[in-house]
């Protein structure tokens, strides 16, 4: 029997995932909040869980193959990926007088087509940490980052000035994969489209 792995991150997605793979049969064994192990079996002894960091997931998952499949919309984890600057910061004059902009982003290229489709010219600052302090100490005029509830940008005195895409967390499988694991792969997609589809209950 051929076996699978799901790559998942801990926190906030892993929390709201944990309910899609419990109605789709895969609950883990451990938990991972828990444990130290960083490869965890489920109930389904053919799919183990591999606990990484977020932004390794697409690495892990297209490791040996090129590019990523994206079959299923799990709908969770659902945010906003936007423009945020100062509160009183005047950004619709600067674009207006096409001024050049510094933005703070870890989202570089998504940040580089946007604003290159609006025809503006910004200076891209890549940050790894929080994005809000960059405009509090003027290392940036703006920010480009995932916004939840809104509710740091509000404690740190920011505010959402242009929405650039909606954002929910996807099943993403290795094409190569996809191809040779197929008969593996199909069941697997098809339990965790059901169980997204009753909201994981």
């Amino acid at each position: 029997m051929t076996t699978l792995t799901l790559a998942l991150s801990k926190g906030r997605i892993f929390d709201e995932t944990v309910p899609l793979l419990e109605a789709a049969g895969l609950a883990p064994l451990e938990d991972p909040e828990r444990s130290r192990k960083l490869v965890i079996g489920t109930r389904n002894r053919n799919v183990a869980l591999l606990i990484v960091r977020a932004s390794d997931v697409p690495t892990y998952v297209e490791h040996g193959g090129e590019g990523l499949y994206q079959p299923l919309d799990l709908e969770i984890g659902r945010c906003r990926m936007v423009v945020a600057t100062r509160r009183g910061f005047d950004w619709t004059g600067s674009v207006q007088r096409g001024g050049r902009v510094r933005v703070a982003t870890k989202y570089v290229r998504i940040a580089r087509e946007h604003f290159a489709a609006k025809g503006m010219h910004v200076d891209l600052i890549k940050l790894y940490g929080s994005m809000e302090l960059a405009p509090l100490t003027g290392l940036a005029d703006a920010i480009v980052d995932l916004v939840d509830t809104g509710n740091t940008l509000k404690a740190n005195k920011l505010k959402a000035v242009e929405d650039i895409l909606a954002v929910s967390s996807r099943l993403i499988v290795n094409p190569a994969s996809l191809k040779l694991k197929r008969a593996a792969l199909a069941p697997l997609i098809e339990a965790l489209a059901k169980a997204s589809a009753r909201g994981g209950s």
